[in-house]
Parts: structure tokens; sequence; C-alpha cells
């Protein structure tokens, strides 16, 4: 069992056995066919992976490794607001006839800002402050810019990334105001993970800790029995994450430049419907 697969179990059973039920309120989210989409939730729950010990990928259920990087680089990368520069579908609901999601993630880091040292979008500062000022307690990045999100799509979810260095050590902390667990808790700490090896990397550190805060932590109503399903899974060591090629530039990755070695999973018997 790999520690992926340990916290996302706990937390998963905490969640179900001592959660808090929203059926007797009114809800934004529904299913697909027009059904409230109702969850349990538990407030603040923090996950912490230790990345020196083993990439923190789910074994008990597969991860789709390539796409949440392809996602991750779509946002980072690229600063990218339309699913038209994405390689999956998985924002398609939130596109709207030209493919964009508004002035959401990607476009919000790619918005430029004056400094001192000259002008930086979100995504250069940090990587020009990891190079020149690693002491730094400001290294950080915020998407939830409330004068925009009448212009978005959809709220992020996962809003804010704080980076520190300690030593040679980059350590990085995750807030998440809203994680549906049985859809996207893995991805977001693959993706996160895999983003902060990436900033390591170039910036001459070495990985170390991703600490993820999720603020309400929930599994919806049609999601429980998919998580017992689940559980009849047998479960493995976690994978070696091999990079393939010495990098020097955050905007030299490539989704192939990435691979996991001896990655053993098993695929969803049952399709993971999202709530929309």
């Amino acid at each position: 069992m790999s520690l992926a697969d340990k916290i996302f179990i706990e937390n998963c059973k905490d969640i179900i056995a001592n959660g808090v039920w929203d059926t007797d309120l009114p809800v934004r989210p529904h299913w697909e066919d027009g059904t409230p989409a109702h969850t349990v939730k538990k407030f603040c729950i923090v996950n912490r992976y230790d990345l020196t010990k083993e990439f923190p990928i789910l074994t008990i259920r597969k991860t789709y490794f390539k796409s949440a990087l392809d996602e991750i680089l779509w946002i980072w990368q690229k600063k990218s607001n339309n699913v038209h520069d994405l390689n999956s579908h998985i924002w398609d609901s939130w596109a709207d006839e030209t493919g964009s999601i508004g002035k959401a993630y990607g476009y919000q880091l790619g918005v430029k800002h004056k400094y001192k040292e000259g002008e930086f979008d979100q995504v250069d500062r940090v990587l020009y402050d990891l190079k020149h000022n690693p002491n730094s307690r400001r290294i950080l990045t915020n998407i939830y810019t409330f004068a925009d999100l009448n212009e978005m799509h959809l709220y992020p979810c996962a809003y804010s990334m704080t980076f520190n260095v300690s030593g040679d050590t980059l350590n990085g902390i995750l807030n998440q105001r809203s994680n549906d667990m049985l859809t996207a808790n893995n991805w977001n700490v693959v993706q996160y993970s895999l983003l902060l090896i990436m900033f390591a990397k170039v910036s001459g550190l070495e990985p170390g800790e991703l600490v993820h805060v999720i603020a309400d932590a929930h599994i919806y109503d049609r999601h429980i029995p998919i998580f017992e399903e689940m559980l009849k899974n047998p479960v493995y060591d976690a994978p070696k994450l091999i990079i393939k090629r010495d990098v020097k530039d955050f905007y030299d990755f490539r989704v192939d430049d990435f691979a996991l070695e001896d990655y053993k999973a098993t695929p969803l018997k049952t399709k993971i419907e999202v709530a929309i």
C-alpha cells in the first residue's frame, strides 16, 4: 500500500463516518440528469506527502498520470483558460462556445504585476524568487481574484500555492477551498507534487514535502457506493517517478518527460460521474 492509498482511504472513511451531510440544504452542484448533488463533508483536512520517500499516487484505483500532468502544464506553463489547449475533456462542461472557461486558473497566473525588479506574472515571479530570493517567505501564488470571479465559469478550487525553501529543499503548501475526494483528490496531489518537483529541478533544489490543506473535503452521494466497491481492490507499493531529461527551464517540460516505473493500479469498474 502506498502512503497516498493510506491517506486517501483514511480520509474517505472518516468523512463517511463522521462528516456532515447537506441533504436538507439547497445546493448549487447537480448531476447531469438535473438531480441535486449532495455531499457529506469534513472541515479542514490536512495531509502531508514526503516526496523524498515516494511519489504520492493511488494504487487502489488508477490515477491518469499523463492527463493530470497535462492539465497542470495547461494551467501553470501555458497559462491557458481555453480547453482547446488541453488534451483531455475534463473542463468541457464549464467551457463556452469558444472553449474559454473565463478568467479562471491559467488566465490568472498569466496576468503581469509590477515589482521593483520589473513586471512578472505569478509563475515567473515564483521562479525568479526561487533562484534569487530563496529565503523569502513571500513566494506564493493566489488565483482567487475577487474582482474577476464574476467572469470565471468555475471559481478556483485549488487556489493558492506557497513555496518555502529550507536549506536546499523546496517544500510547498497547496490550499484548496473545496475538494471532491473521489474525482479530484489524488489528481490534485499528483499534479502539485509534479509542479513542486519541476520547480525544484529548475531552481537547483531538491523536492521535499507537499502539504495539502483542504477547507471542505467532501464525497458526493453517488460516489459512496463507488468508494465502497473500491475498498475491495488490491493495493500496491508506490511507483518510482522517472524524469527522462535534464530540463533547466520550466517552460521546456513536456508530458513525455515523465514516467512512472512499476505503477500498478486497479482501473475503476464504475465511472465516477462529475457533479457540475
